[in-house]
């Protein structure tokens, strides 16, 4: 097959205790999943269906990588959430089989333009200006679910420092909406599909970062981020 411009490689991320690599279909992201990070974003707590939006594969920055701060903006924030990576896709999952989709998980970072989405926002626009640009979606190494081992994570503390500054932390056990949930709820919306990742949303704490700063963010069990903002 030829094309009349060169194809784009795909995005990928490494998979821990192998060589392989991970091939990166699409970002999804869930908001508000986290009843303090609501109330400090001056929402309503109260469980209501969750809120989905979707980041490019240009987001994606490997752990060890420099996020360029990006423009337009005075104020780009960290959130610190848990990624799980699909393996096996599909339409109106059950919650009681959306588990069988579930590869593995990852640390990540949901990096925003706080005032651009909040401008978006007020005026009822999407918030693709706020939360889309170059190294938007920084993400760890995945670690592969173990065979026969459990596809949920149930708990596990979640944290995020800022040049050793501890700025987020909490329990994924707090989320709003489980991961099992999380995966039903966004195959009824879209076809899930091998390679796609789901950022499942942040806990309280979210702050800005500046140049110069380095992020390290960690989930129990999971793995370790760590960036450094230029």
């Amino acid at each position: 097959m030829s094309y009349v411009v060169p194809p784009a490689e795909p995005p990928s991320l490494a998979v821990i205790g192998t060589s392989d690599r991970f091939p990166v279909n699409e970002i999804y992201c869930v908001g508000r999943n986290y009843a303090e990070h609501l109330m400090e974003m001056g929402d309503d707590p109260d469980r209501e269906k969750p809120c989905f939006f979707m980041k490019p594969g240009f987001a994606l920055l490997e752990d060890g990588g420099t996020m360029h701060m990006p423009s337009l903006s005075t104020d780009v924030q960290h959130e610190v959430e848990l990624v799980v990576a699909i393996g096996k896709g599909g339409l109106d999952l059950r919650v009681e089989d959306a588990l069988s989709c579930v590869y593995g998980y990852a640390v990540g970072l949901d990096m925003t333009r706080r005032d651009l989405q909040a401008e978006a926002k007020a005026r009822g626009q999407p918030w693709e200006v706020g939360k889309t640009f170059l190294h938007a979606a920084p993400c760890s190494a995945i670690l592969p679910v173990a065979d026969g081992g459990t596809r949920d994570i149930m708990a596990g503390e979640i944290y995020l420092d800022v040049n050793g500054e501890r700025r987020q932390t909490g329990n994924i056990n707090q989320m709003l909406w489980k991961v099992p949930e999380v995966i039903s709820r966004l195959s009824t919306l879209f076809i899930l599909a091998p390679g796609d990742l789901i950022y499942t949303g942040t806990p309280a704490g979210v702050g800005g970062v500046a140049s110069g700063d380095r992020i390290e963010a960690a989930i129990s069990g999971v793995g370790h981020l760590s960036i450094l903002v230029e």
